[in-house]
């Protein structure tokens, strides 16, 4: 493929692609007068950090509960010393869940207009 076909095909996708983001310019009074455009972002954030809380959060627990039982197994004599520091873990993993559950409760209300 030659140099022109390239930049030819270069240029093409460019147009392709940024054309579109003309549709979605707006003035900056448009912009912050735009009410809606604000709760629609807290709604889809509080969406966001429930989701990705609970679903992290879920994933961390699991791998730690399951370290553990390969750790209990391995050994059961050290079963007192993996219990107390596993449910210590998972306390903090559940609080970073409850704490997205929070933040996610705050932009609801944002986004209702509370």
């Amino acid at each position: 493929m030659s140099i022109q076909n390239k930049m030819g095909a270069a240029a093409a996708a460019a147009l392709v692609t940024l054309a579109p983001l003309s549709a979605f310019a707006q003035t900056v009074a448009a912009a912050a007068t735009n009410d809606n455009d604000i709760k629609m972002a807290a709604a889809l954030g509080a969406g966001l950090a429930i989701g990705i809380g609970v679903f992290g959060g879920t994933f961390a627990q699991g791998k730690a509960a399951a370290a553990a039982l390969e750790g209990i197994s391995r050994n059961p004599g050290a079963a007192g010393r993996i219990q107390t520091p596993m449910i210590l873990g998972l306390a903090l993993i559940e609080s970073l869940v409850l704490l997205a559950f929070v933040i996610a409760f705050f932009l609801r209300n944002l986004a209702a207009g509370g």
